[in-house]
């Protein structure tokens, strides 16, 4: 077994991860191996096209991958499928495998990326697509340290606040935004090898859950937009805080509706959601975090630059 930090967790794992590696002394909170895994889930209660749940387990199968079986939130048993390799294996355990069993341990999940400022977390929102990498990763150059990305587990500290836990996964990136962000010496290896994806090694990552300290929601500059950075009303922040979900359609099949109702009222009156909106042009990334910056320091995240 190999020991690796995944989204504030200890994983004790039967195949390589790419994550940063945890204390191997340390107890695991969840263990990951190669065993036979069921075709089905008899007495299965929800179920989709892919996937089934019968009490406390979840099965999930991805066509020319492999199997996935995820049991209370402690334990995935995977068999593989169509000889798959190894790497592809790892990528959906670490994305929608993992999501899920987050989900089992009773914990929002956001479809996000997340840097450190100051002593908050920071999120950046969106679809596939959106730029929360690329954001994450820019800033990441800047000096921010990452927290997580696309996939940011929240729960509650013990005075009641929101915390994002850190992640020990690499940042995920494609060639082009790799190109244009200036990033080539810090590729360590293809995502799967028919993408043209790699894993970046990021900058100072950081090991703490930290609290919210607010959550944009991305989207592209273009008629009839705005440029720039605007907060919703409190019924919209929740309605977008909600739709990033990550795979939202399990939310309500794994009993966690109410969950994510009160995160996202909570985010929406308290840290605070915003929309930002910018180009996707590369070059205007300085810009966009200038911005990000001022509005940092107007919500107390950082101080006033000299």
């Amino acid at each position: 077994m190999k020991f690796f930090s995944v989204s504030g967790l200890v994983v004790a794992s039967e195949i390589d991860l790419p994550c940063r590696p945890a204390d191997a002394a340390a107890t695991p909170d969840v263990t990951i191996r190669h065993a036979p895994t069921p075709t089905d889930l008899p007495g299965s209660v929800e179920a989709g096209p892919t996937w089934r749940i019968a009490g406390e387990q979840f099965l999930l199968r991805v066509p020319g991958v492999a199997r996935f079986l995820l049991t209370e939130g402690r334990e995935i048993t995977f068999e593989i499928e169509d000889d798959a390799p190894p790497e592809d294996i790892a990528v959906f355990v670490i994305g929608t495998v993992f999501g899920i069993l987050l989900h089992q341990r009773r914990q929002v999940v956001l479809h996000a990326s997340a840097v450190r400022v100051g002593d908050r977390a920071v999120l950046f929102c969106g679809a596939s697509g959106a730029g929360k990498s690329t954001m994450a990763a820019a800033l990441n150059q800047k000096g921010y340290a990452l927290l997580t990305d696309d996939v940011c587990a929240i729960d509650t500290n013990a005075s009641g606040a929101f915390v994002a836990h850190s992640d020990g996964r690499r940042l995920k990136l494609w060639e082009q935004a790799i190109k244009g962000l200036n990033m080539a010496e810090r590729k360590v290896g293809a995502v799967r090898a028919q993408l043209e994806k790699y894993y970046i090694e990021p900058h100072e990552p950081t090991g703490e859950a930290l609290p919210l300290g607010a959550v944009y929601v991305l989207r592209e500059f273009r008629a009839p937009f705005k440029e720039g950075i605007e907060r919703p009303n409190v019924v919209d922040a929740a309605l977008f805080v909600r739709r990033n979900a990550y795979r939202p359609r399990l939310v309500a099949a794994m009993s966690q509706k109410d969950s994510y109702f009160r995160l996202a009222a909570g985010i929406a009156a308290g840290p605070g959601v915003f929309l930002l909106t910018r180009p996707l042009q590369f070059k205007a990334l300085p810009g966009v975090i200038e911005g990000l910056e001022r509005h940092w320091t107007e919500l107390g995240l950082i101080g006033a630059t000299p």
